[in-house]
């Protein structure tokens, strides 16, 4: 995989400017973040190749031919336990609270996503379904709509429980206890690669600062305390 880095500007502060971002961290060529379908920058266009890793469009092919970026970390997460998203959800959080902006805008929460694939796992929770049926070709990936829950790739599961070690720390969310377990025994079967290891490098050049738990700084335990260091932003 190969990156164009581009020289740090400081830590995006809205989600428009990280999406940017994000483009010059992950291009000029990467893969999608869940189905690991090649994606590459054509004129500052990021195009997918769905025929590289076997996906098929489940139902709408507009949004299959697209990347988005992805919270991994739904907007509804972290956003729900914000006062602002009780008195009017995403938009007024967007509007009025500086904190809920900067975890939209993190980076390390960001990833490249086969548009469908993003829609298909809204806000779903993620989890194991054993007897699920694959849904998109040959693409890792289940959903059940039903229940709300979005299992990935084996490959990608500790990327996800790191991500979600970095982001509840960071900015004092809560995950249940069941959250933890899945996430810690997700860390352990997928360790920390060296690419995983390099972007937290990479991504770190704009937020100023890396994900301590890519690269061991800090390890998530049941029970963690978190810092909450990302919650003290002046308005």
């Amino acid at each position: 995989m190969l990156f164009f880095v581009s020289a740090s500007i400081g830590a995006p502060i809205n989600f428009a400017q990280a999406k940017k971002l994000a483009s010059l961290i992950y291009s000029p060529t990467t893969k999608s973040f869940y189905c690991g379908c090649d994606i590459s920058w054509q004129s500052k266009k990021a195009v997918l190749d769905l025929t590289s890793c076997g996906y098929q469009v489940r139902k709408n092919t507009d949004r299959a031919n697209r990347v988005e970026w992805e919270h991994v970390m739904p907007a509804y997460h972290f956003g729900h336990q914000r006062q602002c998203w009780q008195n009017g959800g995403r938009k007024n959080c967007v509007k009025t609270d500086s904190v809920f902006r900067a975890m939209e805008a993190d980076l390390y929460n960001l990833k490249p996503a086969i548009g469908e694939v993003n829609g298909d796992r809204s806000n779903y929770r993620f989890s194991m379904l054993p007897s699920a049926a694959a849904q998109h070709g040959a693409c890792a990936i289940k959903v059940d709509f039903k229940q709300k829950v979005f299992e990935p790739s084996a490959n990608i599961r500790g990327d996800i429980a790191r991500i979600y070690f970095y982001m509840a720390d960071k900015y004092n969310l809560s995950l249940s206890h069941s959250q933890q377990k899945l996430m810690l025994a997700w860390h352990k079967l997928d360790p920390v690669t060296a690419e995983e290891s390099q972007l937290n490098q990479r991504i770190a050049k704009d937020m100023q600062h890396n994900n301590p738990f890519v690269s061991g700084e800090k390890e998530w335990y049941l029970g963690y305390q978190n810092s909450g260091y990302g919650v003290v932003i002046a308005d």
